[in-house]
């Protein structure tokens, strides 16, 4: 259903927050009161601007009902892997320790989250959910929904959409072309979803009897429970949590937003390193976009260098949520890009390459390129690449690899697994741009054709690459004296 479908329960319950933001994916019997709201917690992982979980505690007041929040561990997320999962679960320890301190019940099931919930369903009011994207994701609360209309006809089922500023159904209908056709329809929107200020109090602070899986007190005991059977990695610097994202979004507004137009130069450290927790839900979009506008407003960082992280934050992160909610396969090399890269890659399928690099090689950053080897080992030990390095490093790799679709299915592999904030729809646009998605044809060229090519020269050409090789090599020594 479309995002007005909400206006039907106006009557019954008062929406402070922009009511566009909600779907109602199922209508019940409000005349039949439950035991509590039930809140499903899976891609909004955090207390803090979380619409979803805002929308639970007003329908909960209303009814004067206590609030259950549900969240559902699987140790088989698709391409997950220890790096991610140590990440996620360190946000989530701070989400429950926060949700307890404001007496919110919740309880963690380890199961697939679609199935793990669906014992909490009979005695709920009603359920919200915040929004997912990927295919997967969608395909979850489906199935949910439609478990609930065969047994629970007195359920209603609301979905709520907090992790992008301008809800992903109401910035387009489509799949967009490009920035460029996105970018007004998302300006003209933005100021009308500032919709958030802070947490309602649950009123009904009556504590909802589950049984819980686990506290997620001792992230090291949940690892083990999982018996995640994946390839051991080197454990990321970055720590997860909204504490760290909140600390990380202070720091560069105060010392490097103003730097941010020089934030393309890979030797420099002008960049926020946020899309880790926003990838996971961790900190809100909206509340880095409201604490950006404020510093702005007060001076304390340049307009300039304000609009180019807004570009970022907001339109180029909702192109991409554009993307794969209306691509269909937007993970599939066949249907990821435009037809005019199929065919300039058709024409180019046989040209002859002077490197041919095996995935090994490449993972092992054993390239005859001292600045893809950096960038590999920046990826491999740190979760993260600065991003004009990431446009490089696939770059690098279409030119290297024996087919185009080698090249897409080792660039996602490598991108997945070693990217804390892979499978993501950052990473999945990032990687077809590569392939001319939501780029523009170039000058013909060997082995690429009308894509865009990107070389050595270039680099050093924009960019103080000496420093960014010393930096990836202290980076290098540091990390593997910490192994």
């Amino acid at each position: 259903m479309i995002c007005d479908k909400i206006k039907e329960l106006k009557d019954e319950i008062e929406v402070i927050m922009n009511f566009k933001r909600i779907l109602l994916l199922k209508k019940g019997n409000f005349n039949q009161k439950g035991k509590y709201v039930l809140y499903w917690m899976q891609q909004a992982q955090r207390v803090h601007y979380n619409h979803a979980l805002e929308y639970a505690i007003q329908v909960a007041n209303q009814n004067d009902l206590p609030v259950l929040v549900y969240f559902g561990l699987s140790a088989n997320y698709p391409e997950a892997n220890r790096r991610h999962y140590q990440f996620m679960l360190e946000g989530l320890k701070e989400v429950f320790s926060l949700l307890k301190n404001f007496n919110i019940s919740h309880v963690v099931k380890i199961a697939s989250p679609e199935v793990g919930i669906l014992p909490y369903l009979e005695q709920a009011h009603c359920l919200v959910m915040d929004h997912g994207y990927l295919r997967h994701q969608r395909q979850w609360r489906s199935d949910v929904v439609d478990y609930a209309k065969m047994n629970h006809s007195h359920l209603s089922i609301f979905c709520v959409d907090t992790d992008l500023i301008v809800p992903v159904l109401v910035a387009s209908q489509k799949v967009e072309y490009g920035a460029y056709t996105l970018r007004p329809k998302i300006r003209k929107l933005v100021n009308e979803f500032r919709d958030f200020t802070k947490l309602s109090v649950l009123k009904n602070q009556y504590p909802v009897e589950v049984a819980s899986d686990d506290n997620l007190d001792d992230v090291d005991h949940v690892m083990n429970r999982l018996k995640l059977n994946h390839e051991q990695m080197p454990k990321v610097p970055s720590k997860g949590g909204y504490l760290e994202a909140s600390k990380l979004c202070s720091l560069f507004i105060m010392n490097k937003a103003n730097q941010y137009l020089e934030s393309n130069d890979p030797s420099h450290d002008y960049t926020s390193k946020l899309s880790m927790y926003l990838h996971f839900g961790q900190i809100s979009a909206l509340e880095v976009y409201e604490r950006m506008t404020l510093a702005v407003e007060k001076n304390q960082i340049d307009g300039l260098a304000y609009d180019a992280f807004v570009e970022q934050l907001i339109v180029r992160r909702e192109l991409a949520f554009n993307y794969v909610y209306y691509q269909d396969g937007y993970d599939e090399f066949e249907k990821m890009t435009e037809s005019w890269a199929y065919m300039t890659m058709n024409a180019h399928e046989f040209d002859i390459k002077p490197y041919i690099y095996t995935l090994k090689q490449l993972e092992m950053s054993q390239t005859h390129d001292p600045y893809f080897n950096a960038a590999m080992k920046e990826m491999y030990f740190t979760g993260f690449m600065h991003s004009y390095m990431r446009m490089y490093w696939a770059k690098k790799i279409i030119e290297w690899s024996s087919s185009f679709i080698d090249a897409y299915q080792t660039i996602k592999y490598l991108n997945n697994k070693y990217f804390i904030d892979g499978r993501d729809p950052n990473s999945y646009a990032g990687i077809a741009w590569c392939f001319g998605k939501h780029d523009r044809a170039w000058t013909e060229r060997s082995i690429f054709g009308k894509l865009r090519y990107m070389n050595d020269k270039g680099l050093e050409r924009k960019f103080d690459m000496e420093g960014y090789l010393h930096k990836i090599k202290i980076m290098d020594e540091q990390c593997k004296n910490c192994m």
